[in-house]
């Protein structure tokens, strides 16, 4: 136990490393993919994200946890690490607005949550601030701009 302790301890230690730059939307697809394959979505689920509804369920939790944590925002050890958060999601925010809105959304989680609770409590505040009224914005002119092409 105390050598998985200790590997994860040096896992998240060597994950916030300085080296760290945000995820290209190509290595977030791929992310993406790869965490539906480990933690299996519905249908309904799956149409329900990308709508940006994020139900408060086991599966989705870890889909979520999932992304987080290959995305390296994330890590089970210390939780969302914010001026990641800032750097991947500032949008069209300066760095020191969305800092700000990351760290009010992180939390030491010191009531032991489960992993995927502590991380999903995270992304909700996340989603419910203004970074995540721009994500909104962004996935719908993007859907827009598909449905033009398509057109």
């Amino acid at each position: 136990m105390l050598k998985y302790l200790i590997v994860a301890l040096a896992l998240c230690a060597a994950a916030h490393a300085d080296d760290w730059t945000p995820k290209t939307g190509e290595e977030i697809r791929k992310i993406r993919v790869d965490c539906l394959k480990e933690n299996p979505l519905s249908n309904d689920q799956i149409s329900q994200l990308k709508n940006l509804i994020f139900p408060n369920e086991p599966d989705v939790r870890q889909y979520l946890t999932c992304s987080a944590i290959k995305l390296g925002i994330f890590c089970d050890q210390q939780g969302y690490h914010a001026d990641r958060l800032a750097k991947q999601f500032k949008m069209d925010l300066s760095e020191e607005e969305a800092l700000q809105i990351a760290q009010s959304c992180v939390d030491d989680n010191a009531q032991k949550s489960p992993t995927d609770v502590w991380a999903f409590r995270g992304h909700q505040c996340m989603m419910a601030s203004k970074i995540g009224d721009k994500v909104r914005a962004f996935v719908k002119a993007k859907a827009e701009e598909a449905k033009k092409k398509a057109a």
